[in-house]
């Protein structure tokens, strides 16, 4: 079924499920963290799904065309208030003399950036890289590993597209093995999934791709256990963190990966 026909079908049973309060964003973007976030669980209460006032709050923290129904908030989506105006204001700032606020003040703060984010994911600023996007950073890892045809790496059939065309362009010039685990969903037996991994690891295997959150179903994967079944094999463990980072509490022991690219502009 087409996701327009079945939205269609449920406004035709039960058309008072689609009033406006029915909309109301339930994910956060991360550049409200610092003002939407705290002042909502200060002073509005549980984030319960019937909380109506809690998610009115948020929805008003947007700027949102309310004749369209927004179902995309991964790849892309909209940013609070707050950040628009925070962007502005640096647009605003940089324009009275861009070369003097470019280079003395706004360069020199991408290392208290860098630092912030290693505080936040729990490692040393230097394991921290700032590149474009989730894919650049990902792509930087399973460009660079160095690996001759026969080798292989593992994923899922769940992973981003643009890390299995990643992959797929290393199995076309270099010769190397791709192999995908059948990811259900939902992950019903973790250990179940887990054991797939387990058997898709070869003497060959150089890495092991998985998401953290997968993009399709938003689905928790098991990443730990993966991390920590790869290192047993000596293999590359490589998170895909990019509808996770921000979004629920967790730092990098946590997840024991080797490699972890995320995004800062999804949610």
């Amino acid at each position: 079924m087409q996701r327009r026909t079945l939205l269609r079908s449920i406004a035709t049973l039960a058309p008072a499920a689609f009033a406006p309060a029915a909309f109301a964003p339930t994910v956060f973007a991360s550049g409200a963290r610092s003002s939407v976030l705290p002042w909502l669980m200060n002073n509005v209460g549980d984030a319960h799904p019937e909380n109506e006032e809690y998610w009115l709050r948020v929805r008003d923290a947007f700027d949102i065309d309310h004749t369209l129904i927004n179902l995309n908030n991964g790849g892309v989506s909209p940013a609070p208030r707050t950040v628009i105006q925070a962007i502005k204001s640096g647009m605003d700032r940089s324009n009275l003399a861009p070369a003097y606020e470019m280079w003395r003040n706004q360069e020199p703060r991408v290392e208290s950036v860098r630092t912030s984010l290693a505080t936040m994911f729990g490692v040393d600023s230097e394991e921290v890289a700032i590149t474009r996007n989730a894919s650049e950073a990902l792509e930087t890892a399973l460009l660079g590993i160095t690996m001759q045809a026969g080798d292989s790496i593992v994923t899922t059939t769940q992973d981003y597209p643009r890390m299995l065309t990643t992959l797929d362009q290393r199995v076309k010039r270099d010769g190397i093995v791709l192999t995908k685990v059948r990811q259900d969903a939902p992950v019903v037996n973790e250990d179940d999934f887990v054991r797939r991994f387990a058997d898709a690891i070869t003497p060959r295997t150089k890495a092991v791709l998985v998401s953290h959150v997968v993009f399709l179903t938003g689905q928790i994967n098991p990443v730990k256990k993966i991390c920590d079944l790869a290192r047993e094999r000596g293999v590359i463990s490589i998170v895909d963190g990019a509808h996770s980072f921000a979004h629920f509490p967790f730092k990098q022991n946590d997840l024991g990966c080797d490699v972890y690219g995320s995004s800062l502009h999804k949610w």
